[in-house]
């Protein structure tokens, strides 16, 4: 089998193993509201991975895209009256313009001049979203968001008032999204997206223009992580501030890193794990953070692939029965 065969299979097996995880996820956890703010999340992921699994940038302004997509989503519902579709769509818009002009500064930068240049435009949005209370609600947030029916031409095609409905809602738009960039990600745009990872200079050598490229992930990683923001939105039923802070770059980073930036699938694991065990730990100890942080700290150390290298170390192992063997003898590599 042709190599654009065997990603067409892998790609296909973590679709289906997505659709199994979406119709599991309300029957295995306590809420279907739980269940609903994993997905949210790991919609945020596949964004942030694109950029972090794909090209090698750190970004710590998913936080933007976020807020932004939060913050159209909420102002056209409760400005506008508008339905989710349009609601949505606005938040596709900004999320894809704010990303194109954060995108074109930053990604002329390398290293850690381009991390401080995300970290600046974060604390800046924040404050900018904290000064323009008349809009955004400031430190109160934006009240009033409600969950409008998925309605076409006057005909209601899915009510969004229970928690199931819009579980439903957010779970179409999150295999979408994996089917979308498992695509992307498997064509040759993803392969330069790669190259330019490994080795930018060469990328340009051989004719291909790396900022372009990366601006174009920017603006990819924006429209997905803004319409997990219009849909936390929908999902709080208000936009608080703190979906624009730094906090909620940092919170993402943390389920891509947990899960694996080497695959789109590990996004998906990450997101669940972080959401369930701040949920779980919370409920312990109010400090919980804090053993949140252990369990990053002994995955970066132990399993720099994140947890999906574990999984498929395992699955791998027990198809061949090599449990007893260690990754690297299984023949197994722990990074993509």
């Amino acid at each position: 089998m042709s190599r654009y065969g065997t990603n067409c299979a892998q790609s296909t097996r973590e679709i289906l193993g997505l659709i199994a995880t979406v119709a599991l996820l309300p029957a295995v956890l306590p809420s279907v509201s739980l269940a609903t703010e994993c997905v949210i999340f790991v919609i945020a992921t596949l964004g942030c991975n694109l950029l972090l699994g794909r090209v090698g940038l750190l970004s710590f302004g998913q936080g933007i895209f976020f807020g932004a997509g939060s913050y159209a989503t909420g102002l056209a519902i409760v400005r506008l009256g508008a339905g989710p579709v349009f609601s949505l769509s606005a938040a596709l818009l900004l999320g894809s313009m704010v990303a194109a002009l954060i995108g074109s500064l930053a990604a002329r930068r390398r290293g850690v001049y381009f991390i401080m240049l995300t970290l600046a435009f974060t604390q800046m949005c924040y404050f900018l979203a904290f000064g323009m209370s008349g809009v955004t609600g400031g430190d109160n947030g934006l009240l009033g968001v409600s969950r409008p029916p998925l309605s076409f031409l006057g005909t209601t095609l899915l009510p969004l008032d229970s928690d199931l409905s819009f579980y439903a809602l957010c779970s179409i738009i999150c295999v979408a999204v994996y089917a979308l960039l498992a695509r992307v990600t498997g064509s040759p745009f993803g392969a330069v997206l790669v190259a330019i990872r490994e080795n930018e200079s060469r990328t340009f050598a051989v004719g291909y223009n790396p900022l372009a490229y990366k601006i174009l992930a920017f603006v990819l990683s924006g429209m997905v992580t803004a319409v997990a923001g219009g849909l936390y939105a929908m999902f709080l039923r208000f936009v608080p501030l703190s979906n624009i802070d730094i906090s909620m770059s940092e919170r993402i980073l943390i389920m891509t890193m947990l899960g694996g930036v080497g695959s789109l699938f590990g996004g998906v694991i990450g997101a669940v794990t972080v959401v369930v065990l701040s949920h779980l730990l919370s409920d312990l100890w109010s400090r919980w953070i804090l053993l949140l942080g252990l369990v990053l700290i002994v995955v970066a150390v132990c399993l720099p692939g994140g947890l999906w290298s574990a999984l498929q170390w395992i699955a791998t192992a027990l198809r061949r029965g090599v449990i007893g063997m260690s990754p690297r003898r299984a023949h197994l590599p722990l990074e993509k």
